[in-house]
């Protein structure tokens, strides 16, 4: 008979495991660790976030991306139809390529700073991080093939190169 006697997260540089510590009754008691890796979804991300994994544009002037995955980052409101629209794409995508692209999400209502900064004018807009490259700039809602298409031939093959 298997209790559950609670739950354990295990956080592995950027991966995220979902774990249930089952007791195992038997002559000697034995703990066994059962692993489901956790889909990560989009990420919200503040100026400080920026500037503590994506690029310090306070100490710099140069693209120095600190991240080891390629990205994407939306610059979004709330209140935007077409944002609304664009982001169970991104969730759908975030979900795709896990582990090989994190896609990040920008509340240029909550974060001005940032968005003043990229010279944010309308809403949504992307920034295409590729690892070692310099990123790019799309404003405007965008389908799902266009963004499958960047992603593969501008920021997920970069990183296998």
């Amino acid at each position: 008979m298997n209790r559950l006697y609670g739950e354990l997260v295990v956080i592995c540089g950027s991966q995220f495991f979902y774990g249930q510590v089952i007791k195992v009754t038997s002559s000697v008691m034995k703990y066994k660790y059962f692993y489901k890796k956790i889909i990560m979804t989009t990420i919200k991300l503040t100026t400080q976030d920026f500037k503590d994994n994506i690029f310090n544009y306070s100490e710099g002037e140069d693209w120095n991306y600190k991240g080891t995955l390629p990205a994407i980052i939306d610059f979004y409101a709330d209140w935007c139809g077409p944002c609304k629209m664009v982001a169970p794409v991104l969730e759908e995508l975030s979900k795709e390529y896990d582990g090989k692209l994190l896609i990040y999400k920008v509340d240029t209502e909550a974060e001005q700073e940032l968005a003043a900064v990229f010279g944010i004018r309308s809403i949504p807009t992307f920034l295409f991080i590729p690892v070692n490259d310099q990123p790019v700039m799309q404003p405007g809602a965008l389908p799902r093939n266009i963004f499958k298409q960047i992603i593969e031939e501008k920021l997920v093959v970069s990183t296998q190169a």
